[in-house]
């Protein structure tokens, strides 16, 4: 636990804000700030630059300000710090070994490791091969290595909100290049760099299903803090590329917070994606986000609000590849039954839909890529038992669903959806049993959203509630 920021506090008094006014400006709960002046959290990487501008410090300084409340230990396992004449930058004396970035409190801070210890661990699969070498000379030589990248280059990633757990991905030469590209926009942020932090999105969201956003949320946010802090000062060349990019995580980020259900911050990285997308001159990043904000309104169980926004989709000033608009046409049919129609009423557009998706398509667009045949099943599903068909969508699980067409966090959801169409259909033991399995997926990705419908489900099941395989459902979705 860390202890009171006095200089933290400070700084928002002469700032003229209340916590109250500081929260609502930041679009958090007052509790949070509160958490933060006590030393408990941190602010997020991408809060902090809009932090430091409405307290009137700059980036350097609110890290300071936040640095009074890490705790004792943290200190005590950072790299000394050598503090020069006011105005000069600190010098890092790095011990023997690798300094390690890792987050304490949501904090980065460098930690001293030897070559053996983190060989021996399995630290060792996580970092660059040359730093784990076998040998002692080549640990040394490459430790040596490490230290030719300037203190300046190491606090300058860590300073401009790039999360910790990035860094061993990168080789030196790469670790360079991204680092002064933090210190320097103008001068050093190029295709290299943005080639990087592409790269990065792109492993999250190959992991996302297998790790769930509690893993995924930190890089992501850090690629979207890169976009924030520095599209300001990159060269006009670069800009745009790094907004589209921008757009592009941004839309991610939304989806994340979906997962958890936190759908305040949801909207607001969807609405940050817009704004990105209409900067760039990204028309079909425009039409996507419309489809994601469909999507949540589904969530929050709003069908004319989905109804209107997959409408919007089909209408709008854009081309979008086919499987974006066969999940558009899906959502409107589901907005509908959603609103009263019978199956029978929208199996024309679910017929559309599955053309659509099988129709060949000369674009060359990643929006989407991930919508499958297998994926619009799952979806008709939902839209039959939403119609008041839960027996046709139980048929179209049993088909589809098997567990190597999906990530783990996206079957367990999936057979959530399963067990509250068995419940529908009368049939409360399977479907408690294949609750029990979906909660298991839900835990190991931390998919609040799965949870969610399982709660659902334990609401469909209640006129069973004596029944053994229910009472264990109740209790696995309470843990």
């Amino acid at each position: 636990m860390g202890g009171r920021r006095f200089g933290f506090i400070r700084a928002r008094k002469k700032a003229c804000f209340t916590q109250e006014s500081l929260a609502h400006a930041l679009n958090v709960d007052p509790t949070t700030v509160g958490h933060w002046e006590r030393g408990r959290t941190e602010p997020l990487p991408y809060k902090r630059p809009k932090l430091a501008k409405l307290l009137k410090v700059s980036l350097a300084e609110l890290e300071d300000l936040l640095a009074e409340g890490t705790p004792r230990a943290a200190v005590e396992s950072a790299p000394v710090v050598q503090r020069g004449a006011p105005g000069t930058t600190p010098t890092t004396t790095p011990r023997s070994g690798l300094l390690l970035p890792i987050m304490v409190n949501g904090r980065p801070v460098l930690v001293p490791l030897d070559g053996a210890t983190v060989a021996a661990s399995e630290l060792g699969s996580l970092l660059p091969p040359a730093l784990v070498a076998d040998d002692e000379a080549d640990r040394a030589a490459h430790a040596a290595e490490w230290d030719t990248v300037s203190p300046l280059s190491r606090r300058s990633l860590l300073k401009y909100g790039v999360p910790a757990t990035v860094l061993p991905a990168l080789g030196l030469d790469e670790l360079q290049r991204v680092s002064e590209a933090m210190a320097d926009a103008r001068r050093h942020f190029d295709g290299p760099v943005l080639d990087y932090f592409s790269r990065q999105l792109a492993a999250c969201k190959a992991d996302d299903g297998t790790l769930g956003p509690a893993k995924t949320l930190p890089l992501v946010l850090g690629v979207v803090s890169a976009v924030e802090e520095h599209a300001r000062d990159v060269k006009p060349n670069i800009r745009r590329d790094l907004l589209r990019l921008g757009a592009e995580s941004a839309e991610f980020a939304g989806w994340l917070y979906r997962d958890v259900r936190d759908f305040g911050r949801t909207l607001y990285w969807y609405d940050r994606a817009m704004e990105w997308a209409q900067e760039a001159n990204d028309p079909a990043m425009q039409g996507y986000v419309l489809l994601k904000k469909a999507q949540l309104a589904f969530d929050e169980r709003e069908p004319r609000r989905m109804l209107s926004l997959s409408q919007a989709v089909r209408r709008g000033p854009w081309t979008l590849p086919n499987r974006v608009q066969a999940e558009s046409v899906q959502q409107e049919a589901r907005a509908e039954v959603m609103l009263g129609a019978t199956a029978d009423a929208v199996a024309s557009k679910l017929d559309e839909a599955r053309q659509l998706l099988g129709a060949r398509d000369e674009r060359d667009c990643s929006l989407g890529a991930h919508y499958n045949d297998t994926l619009l099943t799952m979806q008709t599903a939902i839209c039959y038992t939403e119609a008041g068909a839960p027996r046709r969508a139980v048929e179209l699980y049993d088909e589809s669903l098997v567990e190597d067409r999906f990530s783990p966090r996206d079957y367990g959801f999936f057979l959530s959806l399963r067990a509250g169409s068995l419940a529908l259909a009368g049939e409360p033991d399977e479907a408690a049993r294949t609750g029990v399995e979906s909660a298991a997926r839900a835990d190991s990705t931390s998919s609040r959203r799965t949870k969610q419908e399982l709660v659902r489900v334990l609401e469909y099941l209640r006129p069973w509630g004596n029944r053994p395989a229910v009472v264990q459902l109740g209790e696995v979705v309470a843990r």
